[in-house]
């Protein structure tokens, strides 16, 4: 059985004030919010994350390295999870990324990807309650800005939760590659 690992240390969710919706979400007995865990590849990690984009067939062990590696990124990826505790499954997730900047004094950016809930329990306020923790947390964590991309139709919900358009500096540029390369040639 895999290790029960966490990405990041989950002391950080209870040392910040992460908002209404993650104290409500505490109280929740079936439901709980924390890291990503290694052992999350038996919890379906993987398969919500394809409710969200192309995940490609991911072997547990590629899983394992993946993690380790951005786990040993410290500092950089806080990915998270929302557990149903009862079915032992990951129904909700997104990762917030601390970007390193020499701007602004070494300041850090914050960046929110990947934000997915699994259909069964979609319209239970579980996308905007991983969207306000991790916006809290980047905010705790001393970002002097957290961005996001996202598709048209999702412009609303972002905006209820405070993200909005910059004037000038609304404009996201992308070049998608044929095949992704799993190992960069560094």
């Amino acid at each position: 059985m895999t290790e029960e690992v966490p990405i990041y240390d989950s002391e950080l969710l209870k040392k910040f004030n992460l908002g209404e919706r993650y104290e409500t979400l505490k109280q929740d007995e079936s439901l709980h919010v924390r890291p990503l865990y290694m052992s999350d590849y038996g919890r379906g990690f993987l398969e919500l994350l394809g409710e969200l984009t192309q995940v490609g067939n991911i072997s547990e062990k590629q899983f394992q390295e993946q993690f380790q590696m951005m786990k040993s990124s410290h500092g950089t990826y806080y990915c998270t999870v929302i557990i149903d505790t009862i079915k032992d499954r990951v129904v909700g997730a997104s990762t917030l990324l601390m970007e390193r900047k020499f701007i602004r004094g070494c300041a850090w950016r914050a960046r929110l990807e990947d934000v997915v809930v699994s259909p069964d329990y979609r319209g239970k306020q579980l996308g905007k309650c991983i969207v306000e923790i991790l916006t809290n947390l980047g905010k705790a964590l001393g970002a002097y800005k957290m961005t996001l991309d996202c598709n048209d139709k999702m412009l609303t919900f972002y905006n209820q939760l405070g993200y909005a358009k910059e004037p000038g500096n609304s404009n996201v540029l992308s070049i998608r590659f044929p095949a992704p390369n799993p190992e960069p040639k560094l």
